[in-house]
Formats: structure tokens, sequence, C-alpha cells
């Protein structure tokens, strides 16, 4: 495999040590680690610390570093960019784009600090490969884009800031000899639907654990249920029941499956977000702060709400789910190809026909069926969405390793050459 600025040496050894190191599959037991699973939802710092364990790091850093040292002589390397995000977003896009810039040769500069950094350099991970450097996206984040010898960017944030790192690095730089690629993993407006010949519970706790875990804080979480009319007022009964049994509290604690939002400013948007729900649909539980010193908020549903509606159209971030009414299937699916985005969705049904119509018009870059939406397992669901959720890279997928990669193609006329 190669980087800019050279071949990295031994190629066919390498594929071989590769082969064995079989790093992104081993991924998945930390993706299960970090999803929102009752069992693994909570990421402590003994959990960061031990991820060298979980992981086999010990066993596979060690061999990557060789492979990468061997490639280290007179290689040019590239800069890397992720851009701040909340410290779930943080956890899971550093395991899902770091290993696949490791594995080719090159070097990564990260924007915000996490304990993984240090269970990396723990684990055998060669100094100076992957970098922590502090500042805000507007001045660091933006000079690293711009700069010229800057190859690949990979981000993982909203899409206001990602259609701003696709412009900048579409301007090319004094002194800049290619065209830079952006891999960008951006917002979602994820949508559950429900159709009538369903299990109204299993529906009910999927949309709850999809709309709910890490407080909805990341692109795949659900925000909206789209509900076939002849079960809206049974779903309804069934899922305020469910959310009203979540419990908010510190994260510490494991009795409680909610935490703080991120911090004051998304405390104060989720919060205005409600208000406007509360104006738009029917408030069905929640709609207000938690109690704690914190950034608590209550799970919010809010009911009735029109499918062009602001809460169903733009992305919260934050602990509110809109559910909406539709006529029938058809009319659900409609409803969830409504916005400008296209992460995730899943449908419920026992239909087997209208799971194949879901597969086939549904318009998403990853679509779970009989599930929840969220929890992609590395390695078993590459992850990536369509729109302005992003490039659909498909984080996770074995193919994600080309997109930081050039191939040569190379013909010789056989029998000139001795």
């Amino acid at each position: 495999m190669a980087g800019q600025g050279g071949a990295v040496g031994g190629e066919g050894e390498k594929v071989a040590a590769l082969a064995r190191l079989n790093f992104v599959q081993q991924g998945a037991e930390l993706a299960y680690l970090l999803s929102e699973d009752p069992d693994y939802r909570r990421v402590t710092r003994e959990d960061l610390a031990e991820v060298g364990r979980r992981v086999r790091l010990k066993r596979n850093v060690p061999l990557l570093a060789r492979l990468l040292q061997d490639g280290m002589d007179g290689h040019r390397f590239d800069f890397y960019v992720i851009s701040a995000a909340p410290r779930e977003v943080v956890l899971s896009a550093l395991e899902g784009i770091v290993p696949p810039d490791h594995i080719i040769g090159t070097r990564f500069r990260f924007q915000r600090k996490t304990g993984q950094l240090e269970a990396l350099e723990q684990a055998g991970m060669p100094p100076g490969v992957v970098n922590f450097l502090p500042g805000p996206g507007g001045s660091v984040g933006n000079a690293l884009v711009a700069h010229p010898r800057t190859r690949y960017v990979a981000f993982t944030g909203s899409k206001e800031v990602g259609l701003g790192i696709n412009e900048m690095a579409a301007k090319t730089a004094p002194g800049q000899i290619w065209i830079k690629r952006v891999i960008a993993e951006m917002g979602g407006k994820d949508s559950i639907i429900v159709d009538a010949d369903t299990d109204l519970d299993g529906a009910a706790e999927g949309v709850a654990v999809s709309a709910f875990g890490y407080q909805g804080q990341k692109c795949s979480a659900c925000s909206r249920a789209i509900v076939v009319d002849e079960v809206y007022d049974a779903f309804l009964e069934k899922l305020k029941r469910r959310v009203e049994q979540i419990t908010v509290g510190p994260a510490v604690e494991p009795s409680n499956y909610m935490g703080p939002v991120i911090n004051a400013a998304a405390k104060k948007s989720i919060s205005e977000y409600i208000a406007i729900g509360k104006k738009e649909g029917r408030l069905l539980t929640g709609g207000g702060e938690a109690p704690g010193a914190g950034y608590f908020l209550q799970p919010t549903v809010i009911a009735d709400v029109p499918p062009k509606a602001r809460i169903a159209q733009e992305e919260i971030f934050g602990p509110v789910l809109a559910v909406i009414k539709a006529k029938d299937f058809d009319d659900a699916l409609e409803i969830a190809n409504n916005t400008e985005f296209g992460l995730t969705g899943a449908a419920y049904t026992r239909s087997r026909e209208k799971l194949e119509k879901a597969a086939e018009y549904f318009h998403v870059g990853n679509l779970y069926l009989n599930r929840k939406c969220t929890g992609a397992l590395v390695g078993g669901h590459p992850f990536g969405g369509f729109n302005m959720s992003g490039t659909d890279s498909k984080a996770g997928g074995f193919d994600y390793l080309l997109l930081f990669t050039q191939s040569k193609t190379i013909a010789e006329k056989v029998g000139m050459a001795k």
C-alpha cells in the first residue's frame, strides 16, 4: 500500500501481516463497547485504560507499529483532521478513522484529546503518529485543512462545518500538487417507521433506545418516529410508558440511562427546540430540565408533529423525539425521505413485502429492519450516509481503507526486458 510521497517497502510481506492484523474486524469489539447497549453504554476512564485488552491492541499495535516504522524512511506524511465533537462521537470517530490512516502508513492530527490516545500510546503506538492538537476549529482546524501539505481530511461533525471543510479543501493553496480528498460524516434526521402489523412493544423499545441513548447526541439517533395511523394511539401509549422509565443523572451511576448533554450551549439549543416543538405538536412526555447539578434534560417526546415542522426537519442533537402520523406504510416511506439527510433509518413490520420495499426506497446509508437504528458494528455494518449526511464513506468496512490510498496501474509489454 502507498501514501503520497512513496510506497511503503516490502509490500507483499506487509499485506500478509495486515491480513494477520485484521484490525478492522477487531474494532467491532470496541464499537460494541461504545454502543448504547445497556451492558456497555457507559464508557469510564477505566474502560479506556483497558482498550488495549478489549481490542487486543497489546498484540496488534506493536505489529502495526513495525509496519509503520518500515515505511517511515523517506515517506512524506499527510495530515488528517477530525473536528471537535461530543465525547461519544470523538471516541467512535477515533476508533473508526485513525486505524485506516495508520494501516496505510500516515500520520494523524486529532483536535480533541481523549483517554483513548493514552491507551494507544500505552499499547505501543509510535510517538508522533497520533497527535493531539488543541484549539478552535475556526483557527487551528481551518489552518490544517487549507495547508498545501494536507492530502486527506477525515471529518465527523455537523453539516455546516462539514460543508465548510469541503469548500475550503476544494481551493488549491500555493504549492499544493494534489486535489484534496474529504471524507465527511455529518448530520442526520433519522426516522423509524412503525407499521400496523408489527410488535408494538418491540418497536417502542427500539425507538426509545435509539432516540435517547447518549442523550440523543449522535448523528444516528432516532429523532422521528413515523407511525401508521391504525396503531398510532396504541404506540404512543407504549412509547410514553417506556420513555418515562428512563432515569436521568450522573453517568457514573449505573442506574441512570441518560447523563447530561455535552455543555451549556447544547442544553440551551435543545431547550429552544423543545419550546418550538411544543408549539408545532403536542407534548407527550418530558419537555424540561431534569434535576441535578449539570446539563440534565428530560427525555422529550412530542406527538402529532407535521412532517415539515422544524423539529421534524432540523437536526437537534439531543433527547427530543418527534412522532409523526402516516396514513399507511407507503406514506410513511415518503415522509421518511422528506429531509435533506440520509444517514440511518429503521422499519418495524412483519410483512416481508414491506421490508423489501423499505430496502428499495428508504433512502439512507444505513438501514435497519425490525431493530433500532443505532449501533452499527465495525466490520459488520459499515457506516456512512447519503445526501447532507456525508460522503457515504462507509467507515468500518474494508473498502474504507481505499479512501486513504492511491492506486497505480502498471502495464508492461512482455518479452522486452531481461
